[in-house]
């Protein structure tokens, strides 16, 4: 099992071998190799060797993707089936059941199926709101603390690993050349990253068949090489 000063030596041995060929082609490529370098069983990542100093994550250098943070519905209760009949639209490929499906930030209102209307988030006190200039309102929101805990549950603590990048498919290879522990989610810097529009929501609700809301997942979603940002203790391993 690793101490973080055995990690933080191992990483630095990792660095010194300079660009690694990658051990699988595509996306997943990068986490496959780091995990095999530092002997961590590819379903494990966050098990046995690991889970006292959080999940292992890696991204690329230079190359932007979106990665899920955590999930979490909006309230009050029910607010989504308010939100599908209000604001859904009829979806061709599903039978003609409707489905709100959108992207949104803190920075401006997106746009809703070709519409001139659309949504926003904005912190007010102690909640989250989902704004809208939709000629219907329908309020919608999450605790602050809520997200609070869907996070801390989810990453409350995590090894984030940083590599240069070159080649591609089957011979990309990878300079893992930053690493931090970090710890402490910090709702502050997460407001900033929301206002800044680097945090993302993605709603996702349909129907069934019988016509009841299928909630497909509310979820909140960073650029990868931001991840580090939301953390209020960093200690630098690499």
């Amino acid at each position: 099992m690793y101490t973080l000063e055995r990690l933080k030596i191992r990483l630095r041995e990792i660095n010194q071998m300079g660009y690694v060929r990658t051990h699988r082609s595509g996306p997943t490529g990068i986490g496959k190799t780091l995990e095999d370098l530092l002997g961590i069983a590819e379903n494990n990542i966050a098990g046995a060797d690991l889970d006292h100093l959080g999940e292992l994550k890696s991204c690329r250098n230079g190359q932007i993707s979106m990665v899920t943070l955590f999930t979490k519905s909006p309230s009050p209760p029910r607010v989504n089936t308010a939100l599908l009949e209000s604001y859904g639209y009829v979806d061709p490929t599903r039978g003609g059941r409707k489905i709100l499906h959108t992207t949104l930030n803190g920075v401006n209102y997106n746009t809703v199926n070709g519409t001139p209307y659309g949504f926003k988030v904005e912190v007010r006190g102690s909640r989250l709101y989902l704004l809208s200039n939709f000629p219907t309102q329908v309020n919608a929101y999450w605790e602050r603390e809520d997200l609070r805990y869907a996070f801390e549950s989810k990453l409350p603590r995590l090894i984030f690993v940083k590599a240069n990048s070159r080649g591609a498919g089957r011979n990309e290879e990878f300079h893992f050349v930053e690493a931090y522990h970090l710890e402490g989610f910090s709702f502050e810097q997460f407001e900033d990253l929301l206002e800044q529009g680097i945090i993302k929501i993605d709603i996702r609700i349909g129907q069934y068949p019988d016509g009841r809301t299928h909630d497909h997942g509310t979820a909140f979603r960073i650029m990868n090489d931001r991840i580090d940002d939301l953390f209020e203790n960093k200690i630098r391993l690499l």
